[in-house]
């Protein structure tokens, strides 16, 4: 279960020695995360600068461009697992420093320290196809697991928001997501509530997406749940997903959210 809360978190740094690292790390909370990053929030005149160790008193040793692709994380600090995050008081959570990753780039000639405020998923075109089984390019199976991953990287993005990430309901963000009506409605006409939550405050844990065990798809409609507890309440979010044909590739994209009560859009 994945608790979710914007505070900055602290543990241990471990340094690690690039050389030595035969693969990447996930900086996720639970082993899901992306195989590699990109570069966001730099001009296209700048550079993103890499140091020596996590934090602006570590001299610059490398520079990653602003749009560069590709990019392996090791590790990210402050290192934390859940059982740490869940063991901290509110007090030792807000007294922690913001997050710096530890990155690799994608030909291992470089790596240096940056503020994972930096940093967002890099998928390649591919994997952002259509995935219904009507297309005939992925059985039913993966459809289903596409979605899932989807979903899972909107909490987990949401949750290290509060770490200096970016923040998946950024409107620069959402059609990573959700689909172009979607983000349009949400950008015109914002809910007064979460719309991962269905509330204003949110305080608990967040189960893993499941598919709807009677229909996970229903006419090129994936459907799944995710149930979470929030002030010791039990709650649950169902999505719908469908491939977006307003986006290159028709990718696969959240088209609705119901909660108990009310959805959207």
């Amino acid at each position: 279960m994945m608790r979710q809360n914007r505070c900055f978190l602290q543990a241990m740094i471990i340094i690690l020695i690039v050389a030595l690292i035969p693969i990447a790390a996930s900086a996720q909370l639970d082993g899901h995360g992306p195989d590699a990053w990109r570069v966001t929030g730099v001009a296209a005149n700048d550079v993103l600068n890499a140091r020596m160790g996590p934090g602006v008193d570590y001299p610059i040793i490398e520079t990653f461009a602003h749009n560069e692709r590709g990019l392996e994380q090791i590790t990210c600090v402050p290192f934390f697992t859940m059982a740490h995050y869940q063991a901290m008081t509110e007090e030792e959570l807000n007294r922690l420093p913001s997050r710096w990753c530890l990155m690799r780039s994608a030909d291992m000639s470089k790596a240096g320290w940056v503020a994972q405020r930096f940093l967002m998923e890099d998928f390649p075109d591919e994997s952002m196809a259509p995935a219904t089984s009507e297309t005939g390019l992925m059985p039913q199976g993966q459809v289903v697991d596409h979605a899932k991953d989807l979903v899972r990287e909107l909490y987990e993005r949401d949750f290290l928001a509060g770490l200096g990430g970016p923040d998946p309901l950024n409107p620069a963000m959402l059609t990573q997501y959700f689909s172009t009506e979607f983000a349009h409605a949400l950008i015109s006409r914002p809910p007064g509530a979460s719309v991962l939550y269905g509330a204003q405050d949110f305080d608990g844990s967040v189960d893993e997406p499941v598919a709807d065990p009677d229909t996970p798809i229903l006419r090129g409609t994936t459907i799944l749940h995710v149930d979470m507890m929030s002030f010791g309440r039990p709650q649950r979010a169902t999505f719908l997903l469908r491939p977006d044909a307003a986006q290159a590739g028709n990718p696969l994209r959240i088209i609705r959210v119901e909660h108990e009560g009310w959805s959207f859009p």
